[in-house]
């Protein structure tokens, strides 16, 4: 099987949003993949064909990311990422779905659950965090931006701190056992994307604006409790990003939850695919049966 590579018209945001799928002969259920900064749905290469063996996926680049086109003047936050992805869903026609979440896919996928709760059947959390328990130390250059005036300095510190070839490798390699795992294209496609006239400034847009997703944690929690619904939390334990005490939180609120660490860092799905794979069919099929 090889992966699809497409592209729809989304009329009311006029964007052109690129994604992967692909589709078993008789796909049980269809997965949708939520990608992180700094990369998009090329994360999720080695995993798709694993995943594709039994269910149908799914997996678009968020506009800011990838190969996905906007127009010009378009708003970058988290909740214009969300209206985006809602339309895409509808696009699609995809009424009923799983959402695999990472790092900025959680909260776009967590906003799109409280506004579609009816269509999400589980949620597969690889390194996605819903906890402020879930934030490493490494946040702590970012937290101090949400406290400064966004001035040209402040985002040029900023952009030194984060928006940089080191970093985009950093978080592929740190934590990583094995890093022959991590093909170099990666991040170095990552940084390439990002080094495009204009995207710096939407990452650190979008870097300003994560705020507004910790502020709404309380309502993502309070989805779980009412909800219940089945989550697999499947991470990277090595991660320095979103650590472990971020995926055990999930039980707080979600007794049933399954909470699975992997010896691995920030982009497990990279190093650990075959595992990846194997935790979330196990997870979708306990559902089924």
């Amino acid at each position: 099987m090889s992966t699809q590579l497409k592209r729809i018209s989304l009329p009311n945001s006029r964007v052109s949003m690129f994604y992967r799928e692909l589709s078993g002969s008789t796909p049980k259920k269809t997965i949708l993949l939520l990608h992180g900064f700094p990369s998009s749905s090329h994360q999720y290469r080695k995993l798709i064909p694993l995943l594709a063996t039994t269910h149908r996926v799914v997996a678009p680049d968020l506009p800011g990311f990838g190969f996905t086109e906007v127009p010009e003047g378009f708003k970058y936050s988290f909740e214009t990422l969300t209206d985006t992805l809602e339309e895409f869903v509808d696009a699609m026609s995809l009424s009923k779905f799983s959402i695999y979440i990472f790092d900025y896919g959680a909260p776009v996928g967590l906003r799109l659950a409280l506004r579609r709760a009816d269509a999400i059947e589980a949620i597969i959390s690889q390194n996605g965090n819903a906890y402020t328990e879930g934030f490493g130390d490494v946040w702590g250059p970012i937290q101090e931006f949400w406290a400064s005036e966004n001035s040209a300095e402040d985002r040029a510190k900023m952009a030194d701190a984060m928006l940089t070839y080191d970093m985009t490798k950093f978080q592929y390699l740190n934590g990583t056992i094995d890093a022959s795992s991590i093909a170099p294209e990666s991040y170095t496609l990552d940084y390439a994307l990002m080094e495009r006239p204009g995207n710096k400034d939407v990452q650190l847009d979008l870097f300003m604006d994560y705020q507004s997703n910790v502020a709404i944690y309380e309502k993502f929690q309070e989805y779980f409790r009412s909800s219940q619904i089945p989550l697999l939390a499947v991470w990277g334990k090595n991660d320095v990003f979103f650590i472990p005490p971020g995926a055990e939180a999930f039980k707080k609120d979600l007794p049933q939850a399954q909470v699975k660490f992997l010896d691995a860092g920030h982009l497990a799905s990279e190093s650990h695919a075959e595992e990846v794979a194997e935790e979330v069919i196990s997870f979708l099929e306990q559902l089924s049966g």
